[in-house]
């Protein structure tokens, strides 16, 4: 029996020749992680079950990354828990703020996550790390106890839903929007519990930002995991930033699928996603007159340099509409210190922005842009759930870097293309 890459990765994880949907299986790991608001619960279980000593202080990594720096006494205490527990156990990757970013960027910054890697995490896009081709998924903090203990954890195979997409990519559409229309296709339970395998020419030249996008939000279908298999831009990423040894696994060609779905995206649009959930998309020219007042661009989703990037090119040289506040949120220290090196928060600066340290805040309604009562924001978020960005009665609708910096000029939810011939 064939196998797809997820299967084999899979299977060499639990000594196996071979796996197949809907089996379960026992797994060892190679990394598992868990955040400020994740980890304290895990923490205890390890206590509460009898932990000593965690199964390897180099593969369980601790990252204060959603409420810090720390917004109140709550999150302080909760970030001085993870501390603690580092230091106690020794543990080789904890990250103070400071060094500490969004940890779905940082980890394959940081070269912690690799191709081949079966990665647990106790936050729900740890699909994110999918894009090295490796099998990454969000647990409990429970398990995440578990796994700390053990090193293994059981998991039931997942089928898979290979989408492959073809044609071109015009002009502003990029990898956001190709999520995005897929998660509209296919509904928030389209692939619930099963792989998403993403392949195609079109993203075969998506770059390495562009491909953790479209796994970061497999989630948002209710997948297991997203997954990419490695070439050579993989390679050119992880170059120099490998700290141990990886495996480059490769869906075989007679693999059996749940499904296949293909997409010529030539005529593709930037997409928006509009409350409350991320299958509730349109093409930017099917939307009306929607003003907002606040805009997000960064997150794990889209924190990405190459992100800022292409916001600061709409952005210089214009302004933050006098209305909306922009607020920008680098994904990790080092993205940060890049667009500080090559101009690009000057940009955001004198357009009227406000930039923010690495942190989650107003994705999850944590802090750091907090939406109050009717408020209505663009974000380059992942979710737009009722509630997600603050008040119940705030509305938030999931655009791309290029849609979200247009509409903060504009004050109101608009193609780039308006921004750019004007």
């Amino acid at each position: 029996m064939s196998m797809t890459i997820t299967e084999k990765i899979l299977a060499s994880h639990c000594g196996r020749a071979r796996v197949r949907g809907g089996e379960f299986i026992e797994v060892d790991i190679d990394v598992v992680f868990a955040n400020d608001i994740t980890a304290p619960l895990a923490i205890k279980k390890f206590r509460e079950w009898g932990g000593k000593r965690v199964f390897n202080q180099e593969k369980v990594i601790l990252l204060p990354d959603h409420f810090t720096p720390n917004k109140d006494i709550k999150a302080a205490e909760q970030c001085l828990l993870l501390k603690e527990f580092a230091r106690q156990q020794a543990i080789t990757n904890y990250f103070e703020v400071g060094r500490v970013g969004i940890e779905h960027v940082l980890l394959p910054e940081k070269g912690l996550v690799l191709p081949g890697d079966l990665i647990i995490g106790a936050d729900s896009h740890t699909c994110t790390a999918g894009a090295l081709g490796a099998f990454a998924s969000g647990v409990g903090s429970t398990d995440i106890a578990a796994a700390m203990i053990t090193g293994r954890i059981w998991l039931k195979v997942p089928s898979t839903i290979k989408f492959i997409y073809k044609g071109k990519l015009k002009r502003w559409v990029t990898a956001k929007d190709l999520i995005l229309y897929t998660i509209g296709d296919i509904g928030v339970e389209g692939a619930s519990y099963k792989s998403m395998e993403f392949s195609g020419e079109v993203i075969s030249t998506l770059s390495m930002a562009g491909r953790f996008t479209m796994c970061n939000m497999a989630i948002e279908a209710g997948a297991k995991n997203g997954i990419i298999e490695p070439d050579e831009t993989t390679l050119q990423f992880v170059q120099g930033k490998s700290k141990r040894e990886y495996s480059l696994y490769h869906s075989e060609p007679e693999a059996e699928y749940l499904e296949i779905k293909e997409y010529d995206v030539s005529r593709l649009e930037p997409q928006v996603a509009l409350p409350p959930l991320p299958s509730n998309t349109k093409g930017i020219s099917e939307l009306g007159e929607i003003h907002i007042d606040q805009v997000v661009i960064g997150c794990c989703t889209n924190g990405h340099f190459e992100d800022l990037r292409i916001a600061a090119g709409l952005l210089k040289g214009k302004k933050v509409h006098s209305e909306v506040r922009l607020i920008i949120i680098p994904a990790t220290p080092l993205i940060y210190l890049e667009a500080l090196k090559k101009g690009l928060l000057q940009v955001f600066l004198e357009a009227g922005a406000v930039i923010s340290p690495p942190t989650c805040g107003p994705c999850l309604g944590g802090h750091m842009g907090v939406l109050g009562e009717g408020e209505v924001a663009v974000a380059t978020t992942n979710r737009n759930f009722i509630g997600r960005m603050g008040h119940p009665k705030s509305k938030v609708y999931l655009a791309s870097p290029a849609v979200a910096a247009a509409s903060a000029i504009k004050g109101r939810i608009t193609s780039p293309e308006e921004i750019s011939r004007s």
